[in-house]
């Protein structure tokens, strides 16, 4: 009997992320690896990448050199990269680290059989095409594994809304949208195999345009809905979404289908008109307050979510200000916010940054604001009813802990449940992160 050959794989950066290295994971299943949690008795350690956040590149170079040691003792180990570094950076990171074996970009990873097998020649291996066929048509699921009660699923990638700030136009391609009955089927596929709750997920999801039954471009509320009817899923998600793309129909969609649930992660980045013009952004401060009004209108209780640049090219107090203005209009219960880290080859990295400490002044100043607000939400919480999906044991004996409806991370003592049951949960207490509850 063949012994098979062990997979580490580490996941960096977006959900967009995390389901591909389940794919990844998958196809190299038919190569004979079956995954491990410590490189060190890895037969190939894979890096799947994020090229967001500052240096990115760096650490991931950081990163390798800890493999050094163990590819000298284990010269027969491979060593890859994939995601968007990899796309960024290609050859300059077998250059730069030789004991790299592998380089694939995130539109080729349906091609990682071919790219193994010419590892184990004593080849490298570097692909970072855009290719015409269809990756996720390729990547076909290995035998059906148990899962658990929540998954991701891809829907659509990439982004032609080239924001001055970001690389995913340039990491990830054009916007491309999958055709709406193999997202069904692979919906379908999960609920048999334990899931419950479907986040769909894109570089700009509600801009999804894949093709309906009928051959005619579907939107993503007609997705939504087609979803709504699979039998055992109870819960569906979408993100990340972009203001520009939130058509009628998603918004009524927040207020009809019961199983879209009421949290939406909508980005704004400023609320500065000037500031969003630069960072061409196609919205403005204004157009973004009366689309939320709309949403609520349709979904009172939706929880809204966001993300946030301080300190970009030539923002000043008065910019900020607009900011803290912004998010004081809408009051969310989550918010991301991160100090401006140059991209090269964006337009945004060849401007006049902000004095570092200035911008280190605001996001310390915004993420008060945002944590008085997360916190303010989720005390609002206590007596409240939600519905809870349990998804693990919780550190106690006897503990759950699960999502609520809104996303908030709930924990429950003394439990009568099983992982992947959905139940009604009166909160009690709210914590920093999460809050407690009963079962009813």
């Amino acid at each position: 009997m063949t012994t098979p050959k062990k997979l580490f794989i580490k996941t960096y950066g977006c959900q967009m992320n995390v389901y591909d290295s389940e794919r990844m994971a998958e196809t190299l299943g038919g190569q004979g690896y079956e995954q491990t949690d410590t490189p060190d008795d890895a037969d190939m350690i894979l890096l799947n990448t994020c090229h967001i956040r500052e240096k990115a590149a760096e650490k991931i170079y950081s990163e390798l050199g800890r493999y050094r040691g163990l590819k000298a003792d284990k010269p027969d180990l491979k060593i890859g990269v994939a995601g968007c570094v990899a796309q960024a950076e290609g050859a300059e990171i077998m250059r730069r680290q030789p004991m790299v074996d592998l380089v694939v970009g995130p539109q080729s990873y349906h091609r990682l059989p071919e790219l193994e097998a010419k590892t184990r020649q004593g080849d490298k291996a570097l692909d970072t095409d855009f290719p015409e066929e269809d990756k996720f048509e390729r990547l076909k699921s290995r035998p059906k594994a148990k899962r658990g009660p929540t998954a991701f699923l891809t829907v659509q990638e990439g982004c032609d809304k080239f924001c001055a700030f970001c690389v995913v136009p340039y990491t990830r391609g054009a916007e491309v949208s999958r055709p709406a009955t193999r997202i069904l089927d692979e919906a379908r596929d999960l609920v048999e195999r334990g899931v419950r709750e479907i986040t769909l997920l894109g570089q700009n999801v509600n801009a999804y345009h894949g093709a309906g039954p009928d051959g005619a471009d579907y939107t993503l509320a007609q997705l939504i809905w087609d979803l709504d009817k699979v039998d055992g899923l109870e819960r569906i998600r979408f993100t990340t979404s972009h203001p520009n793309d939130m058509g009628d129909d998603l918004i009524e969609a927040h207020g009809t289908c019961s199983k879209l649930m009421p949290y939406l992660h909508l980005p704004v980045q400023s609320g500065s008109d000037r500031i969003l013009k630069r960072m061409n952004r196609s919205h403005t401060a204004e157009s973004y307050l009366r689309l939320i009004e709309r949403i609520r209108a349709a979904r009172p209780d939706i929880l809204m979510s966001g993300d946030f640049i301080v300190g970009f090219p030539e923002e000043t107090e008065a910019d900020f200000q607009a900011t803290l203005d912004l998010v004081e209009a809408v009051n969310y219960g989550y918010a991301y916010s991160f100090k401006y880290s140059t991209r090269p080859g964006t337009p945004a990295a060849e401007r006049p940054q902000v004095d570092p400490a200035e911008a280190d002044d605001r996001l310390q100043r915004l993420q008060a604001l945002i944590t008085r607000q997360q916190r303010a939400i989720q005390d609002s919480m206590v007596g409240r009813t939600v519905n809870v999906l349990f998804e693990k044991s919780g550190r106690l004996p006897g503990q759950m802990g699960g999502k609520s409806d809104y996303l908030h991370a709930v924990h429950v003592d003394n439990a009568q449940v099983n992982i992947g049951d959905i139940a009604p949960v009166r909160i009690v207490a709210a914590g920093t992160n999460s809050l407690t509850g009963e079962l009813l």
